[in-house]
């Protein structure tokens, strides 16, 4: 089974502009992802992106990018253009990491393409245990609800997503924007266009969901922060600095 790793980036993020090109012990964050992206081994690593400033700095850090439209609704999309850009039909999994995550855990994206691999599944995706109750609250922190319980054996389906609950029951866990497809159910996810549900609460999941698109859910070892807003940066900024 054939793995291809796709990473969705662009400049113009609301709530932080150019953050992909921000740097972290003098590396930018989309090459962080990158880089880490290939330390997992599953697969060929490309940065999928609508700026020429990101393929620049993509390829001066030894990565693989694609240029693709500025018209892009979402990064799944962005993603199916590149794999029709790439032309490859070889592929059977494309795994999504999000170009914001430069603390991804390595470990957590290898067992997801192994969960996909060993299950046939169609979709699936990572979220970790929720140790602070504020977290439910939080809209940046996006949840998902489980029908069984997460652990290390299990990959049960998700029953829904949301930004924020106010029902703390057992199953709801931090979800993690990390996806794996069956390369046939990438290609029906970006047919249906975009639903209600995906467009009030902009959560793209949601359009897998309300096509009846099963996604499946593991338990990750971690919560990396992403790179939302300046505070994200900072906190990733000291974090990744101390490590080194």
């Amino acid at each position: 089974m054939k793995t291809l790793v796709i990473i969705p980036s662009r400049l113009t993020a609301m709530r932080l502009p150019g953050k992909p090109l921000l740097k972290i012990n003098g590396l930018s964050i989309i090459s962080h992802v990158f880089r880490k992206a290939e330390e997992a081994n599953i697969g060929e690593v490309f940065v999928a992106t609508e700026d020429q400033e990101i393929i620049e700095d993509v390829k001066q850090n030894g990565g693989q990018a694609i240029l693709t439209s500025n018209k892009h609704k979402t990064g799944t999309d962005r993603i199916y253009e590149a794999i029709q850009k790439l032309g490859r039909s070889d592929i059977d999994y494309i795994m999504n990491l999000q170009g914001d995550e430069p603390l991804m855990n390595i470990e957590d994206i290898k067992n997801l393409n192994n969960k996909m691999i060993q299950t046939k599944s169609k979709l699936g995706t990572l979220a970790s245990s929720i140790s602070d109750n504020k977290l439910f609250n939080n809209q940046n922190v996006v949840k998902v609800i489980t029908k069984e319980s997460l652990d290390n054996s299990e990959f049960p389906e998700a029953l829904d997503f949301m930004r924020k609950t106010l029902n703390v029951s057992k199953n709801i866990y931090h979800h993690l924007g990390i996806y794996c497809y069956q390369l046939e159910t990438l290609k029906n996810f970006v047919s249906y266009n975009q639903s209600s549900n995906e467009i009030k609460h902009k959560l793209e999941q949601l359009r897998a969901l309300d096509n009846n698109i099963m996604i499946n859910v593991a338990l990750a070892k971690s919560s990396p922060i992403g790179v939302d807003t300046k505070e994200d940066f900072v906190a990733i900024k000291k974090i990744m600095e101390y490590k080194t």
